[in-house]
């Protein structure tokens, strides 16, 4: 998986500090789950941690989509800028996935 990165938009998020403290916290889970596996845990125990981590970045995922709507896509529309509703349209097919 590619992740691409542009610098045309970027701003501060108004949840900064709430997506940084979910993502730190996933990275604990994450960082849990491969020690339970290198001590070889039960595979049930393992799945569960795993579906909590894919529920804590999905969370993440909607506060930043969140976030962009009501900002980026908001001054998007009110400046007739196309490309940041194209992007959104690109980046909620691939967070849907």
């Amino acid at each position: 998986m590619t992740i691409e990165h542009t610098n045309e938009h970027q701003h501060k998020h108004q949840d900064t500090k709430k997506i940084i403290d979910r993502m730190s916290r996933a990275i604990g889970h994450m960082e849990s789950i491969k020690r339970m596996v290198e001590e070889g845990r039960d595979c049930s125990e393992i799945l569960i941690q795993i579906s909590a981590v894919r529920s804590a970045v999905n969370n993440v995922g909607k506060i930043i989509l969140q976030d962009h709507i009501n900002n980026c896509v908001v001054d998007a529309v009110e400046t007739g800028d196309k490309k940041v509703l194209e992007d959104l349209n690109s980046a909620v097919d691939k967070f849907l996935k």
